[in-house]
């Protein structure tokens, strides 16, 4: 199935693995080997701790483009006996050496994206490893060796090449550096769809982890050839910026919408905040007057989307270094304010970043608006979710940021390095600025949603700032538009940030698209994939788990009735 395509016996396969219904566990993720990884781990006894460990392991196999031990990640979970959510923030940090003009050259102008984004000064210290092990403690209840254990043999055995990866090694091969190229571009072609590819160097990293611990990542033999791959491409990051790094456990950004409690991700990442934002903008409209194709309703998306990130560009930033008025952003007499430049006879031009400060105790600090930059590709990122028997959920999103990261792999480890320093502001001065143990800012939303403070779904996507897209319009059809969360996936999404342009994707209706058209808005020449959301709806009711993965990847849901 692809997006605005009904099903049909020739696609009904397709459908079949990207959904399933469970009554005691489901896993839900992007690619086929990081979701039997997941369901293997439930089936002998672990729980969704477990499980997610081990998914995101396969994912490294089967998505190394995407995610990997070299990036980073924010784990939520929700442990059901104490009724509780927690973040565990394994996001990448810079190193001691960093400095906020480190994107400006000798001129002090702007380092372009592709030179930037591929060098070993864009490396964040990974921090993946590291959050994934405190949640192991905390809730685990396996050894962390037999949770790494299905993606080490994936990887020696090898993975088909599927066609999501077939795609982006054809486009984005000019990232890879000479590791990469060695393994993804044997005799200098791309492996193509339907090939295989043994991971020998990256199983060889996993044993290692097996036996002597994330340590090993952060301090032994694996840390000194991350440090030497990145001195040898021109970073500065040293052993002590690993051995020290350490995460964050952080409560979520809670809001409501519409007689639900929603759960997600909270500074530095900026996408909790954002979606809630837009939730809450859209809250003050009937949208039961609408369709979901129909012009009003991508009206209102665009315009909310608008003035979130409007407000998300100027005040998002890591709260360890700097306040940030997250209650002004979320408190109601603010978003009535932003709400009423909402016109409906144009595109409002007058949507700028407003004044959250006022409505919060944050001291304010001067927003320094940054340049667009047209070449900046979108990131890839992945997101994957699960529940166990006990009704614990963990919800996921992950990353090397752009596609392969930095392309930089770890020499003799199998392993890419992330490109995360690029997502702090290039110009210097304002919330997002670049300075040292400090964490960019990025748009990961995982979310978990409450009715009557149980969970009724618990959803995410990857995409850049797409996913903030992604994840409040899929979380508008099921509640506002009644779609099971399958149908709620597949519906045509659209995106805006603060540009004029709308991407848009197949399916949306023409007559709608139109219509925004001659009220100002432009859009792409071509529609494309927005996100890639993986979700499980859960029915109190008929005690029943449904699984969903977006049709964009090859993602499959499996879920477990016994």
């Amino acid at each position: 199935m692809t997006k605005g395509k009904i099903f049909t016996r020739s696609n009904r396969s397709l459908y079949d693995r990207e959904t399933a219904v469970g009554k005691t566990g489901m896993v839900v993720s992007a690619h086929p080997v990081a979701t039997e990884a997941g369901e293997k781990i439930l089936r002998e006894g672990g729980n969704a701790i477990d499980a997610a460990i081990a998914v995101q392991f396969g994912l490294n196999v089967g998505e190394p483009m995407m995610t990997g031990i070299g990036g980073s990640g924010f784990f939520m979970v929700y442990h059901n006996e104490s009724k509780t959510v927690k973040i565990f923030d394994g996001h990448s940090q810079a190193p001691e050496a960093a400095y906020p003009e480190m994107f400006l050259d000798a001129k002090g102008e702007i380092i372009p994206f592709r030179k930037r984004s591929t060098h070993g000064t864009a490396v964040g210290i990974p921090g993946i490893l590291k959050a994934m092990d405190a949640a192991l403690k905390e809730y685990g209840t396996k050894p962390l060796a037999d949770l790494i254990e299905p993606a080490a043999r994936a990887a020696e055995k090898g993975v088909e090449i599927n066609w999501v990866f077939g795609d982006i090694l054809k486009t984005f091969e000019y990232r890879l550096g000479d590791h990469a190229r060695e393994l993804f571009l044997p005799n200098g072609k791309p492996v193509t769809e339907g090939g295989f590819v043994r991971q020998k160097d990256l199983a060889r990293t996993f044993r290692i982890l097996q036996e002597q611990g994330v340590e090993a990542f952060y301090e032994g033999e694996i840390a000194e050839a991350i440090i030497s791959t990145i001195k040898e491409h021109g970073g500065f990051m040293e052993l002590d910026d690993l051995k020290n790094y350490q995460i964050t456990i952080d409560e979520p950004v809670w809001g409501s919408y519409r007689g639900h409690k929603i759960a997600s991700s909270n500074m530095p990442s900026a996408g909790g905040t954002t979606v809630m934002q837009i939730l809450k903008i859209l809250e003050g409209f009937d949208l039961s007057q609408y369709t979901p194709k129909s012009w009003g309703k991508y009206y209102l998306f665009v315009e909310a989307m608008r003035l979130a990130f409007s407000d998300k560009i100027a005040f998002a930033g890591d709260p360890r270094f700097d306040e940030i008025p997250t209650k002004g952003l979320l408190n109601e007499e603010y978003l009535k304010n932003r709400r009423g430049l909402i016109n409906w006879e144009n595109r409002n031009g007058a949507i700028d970043f407003g004044n959250p400060w006022i409505y919060d105790t944050a001291r304010e600090k001067k927003v320094v608006r940054q340049p667009y930059e047209p070449e900046r590709e979108l990131s890839e990122t992945t997101h994957f979710t699960v529940i166990d028997r006990w009704g614990n959920i963990v919800a996921c999103t992950s990353t090397v940021e752009h596609p392969f990261g930095t392309g930089i792999m770890v020499k003799d480890h199998g392993f890419l390095l992330n490109n995360e320093l690029t997502d702090f502001d290039v110009i210097p001065g304002g919330l997002n600025e670049v300075q040292p143990n400090k964490r960019p800012v990025s748009c990961k939303s995982p979310t978990i949603i409450f009715k009557d403070d149980e969970p009724v779904l618990t959803l995410g996507s990857p995409g850049g700032p797409t996913i903030v897209g992604s994840v409040f319009q899929t979380i508008v059809n099921v509640i506002d538009f009644g779609m099971d969360i399958k149908e709620a996936i597949e519906e045509p999404r659209i995106f805006c940030s603060t540009s004029p342009l709308i991407g848009w994707e197949a399916g949306m209706d023409m007559n709608s698209k139109g219509t925004l058209e001659a009220m100002g808005f432009e859009f792409g020449d071509q529609p494309f994939p927005i996100g890639n959301v993986q979700a499980i709806q859960i029915d109190r009711e008929k005690k029943c788990l449904f699984g969903a993965a977006d049709s964009s990847r090859e993602g499959k849901a499996s879920g477990l009735n016994e």
